[in-house]
């Protein structure tokens, strides 16, 4: 604006030097309208260099001044889902002893994830016993056991486990803790990963983490390779035996283990110590190319309660088990590479559940239900 000006008055000295018709009267007689003139081109030079209020309001505004006092930066991440219920204020001031004092599962997978930020778990508590309990009136179809071919997202965080009828059993969350095997199978089938309350580190210690004695380890490669496991059974399309897809296997703790020589009957976990024993989770985790799993039609899962010599496969659904196979099954010796004889890998049907056929049959829209947070309400084979 002061440059404007200066460069005005410059053009008035030299018209002043430089103009002979012009004499220093004429000059003086007319400053009055040229002062006028530079006047009003100033107010214009001005009212062009003001800021709109569209450009003030996006400077005034910054993301710090939407973090509460005392919020971290991973509190208030956007990928968190929306807290309608204020669950964070709810977990932020609560003890664990509180938290587990009157325990109920979580409601929603806004519940679930903030439980999860303070290290309180989202599923049932109760610790699984060794063998799976497995629903007797289990579908077949062409001599084959049926896998629910029925995936049930209520949205992307939200998983829904049916019983073998199709009717609801409970809702899986993303990021929820889990402990039951079935729980933490149809969260492995759901989301292809671990549970929150899951480290992948086999060493990790209660006593050093916010899960305490709902800890669980491992998420590691499992190969297969059957030449130098030979009591184990081929899993389907293994890397380990030239096949396309990555498993990899993470533990369940149950209530102890007695499949043979080297595993103590304990706790899997007693609030101090880990004592790992011999159940696994085994599931399809990448493709060829390290791509993670995305057709569940690729997402195998299985369980072995005895440390790889038996599986059977997760069938999608509460109870569901497959046909055991395997080296105890075969008549083998526990883990023993001589003395083995391990079966192979039993085919399932990939079919919908009657229950869950009906409801497609009609819309996709009919998966939304009323909660039902009961869940042992079937009879079991033995």
């Amino acid at each position: 604006m002061h440059a404007f000006k200066r460069f005005l008055l410059l053009l008035l000295v030299l018209t002043i030097v430089v103009t002979p018709l012009c004499s220093c009267d004429s000059i003086l007689k007319n400053l009055p309208e040229i002062l006028s003139q530079i006047t009003t081109s100033t107010s214009e030079t001005t009212i062009i260099e003001e800021s709109t209020p569209e450009e003030i309001i996006p400077e005034q505004t910054t993301p710090e001044a939407t973090l509460p006092e005392g919020t971290t930066p991973e509190e208030t991440t956007p990928e968190s889902p929306v807290d309608p219920s204020d669950y964070k204020t709810k977990y932020a001031s609560m003890t664990h002893q509180e938290f587990y004092a009157n325990y109920t599962i979580a409601e929603n997978a806004d519940d679930a994830y903030w439980r999860s930020y303070y290290g309180f778990m989202s599923g049932t508590l109760r610790v699984p016993d060794e063998a799976p309990r497995v629903v007797q009136n289990r579908p077949m179809q062409d001599g084959m056991y049926i896998r629910n071919s029925v995936n049930q997202f209520i949205d992307e965080d939200t998983y829904v486990l049916v019983d073998v009828n199709g009717d609801v059993v409970m809702e899986i969350y993303r990021g929820g803790g889990y402990i039951t095997l079935e729980e933490v199978a149809a969260y492995v089938y759901a989301f292809g990963d671990i549970p929150a309350n899951y480290d992948a580190n086999k060493k990790a210690k209660p006593t050093s983490s916010k899960w305490g004695e709902y800890l669980r380890v491992n998420n590691t490669k499992f190969t297969g390779d059957t030449r130098k496991y030979p009591y184990e059974p081929e899993l389907p399309r293994i890397s380990g035996c030239g096949g396309d897809l990555t498993y990899y296997e993470i533990d369940i703790g149950t209530t102890g283990t007695t499949s043979g020589e080297g595993y103590a009957v304990r706790i899997y976990n007693n609030g101090s110590s880990i004592t790992r024993g011999a159940a696994r989770i085994v599931y399809t985790r990448y493709d060829r190319n390290g791509n993670n799993i995305i057709d569940l039609d690729e997402r195998y899962v299985f369980y072995t309660y005895n440390h790889y010599n038996d599986f059977q496969e997760y069938l999608n659904y509460y109870g569901g088990w497959g046909e055991m196979f395997g080296n105890i099954t075969g008549g083998g010796t526990l883990s023993d590479k001589y003395n083995c004889n391990p079966t192979p890998y039993v085919e399932v049907a990939r079919a919908p559940l009657s229950g869950v056929a009906s409801l497609y049959e009609e819309s996709a829209v009919e998966i939304v239900y009323f909660f039902c947070p009961v869940i042992d309400k079937f009879e079991y084979a033995a």
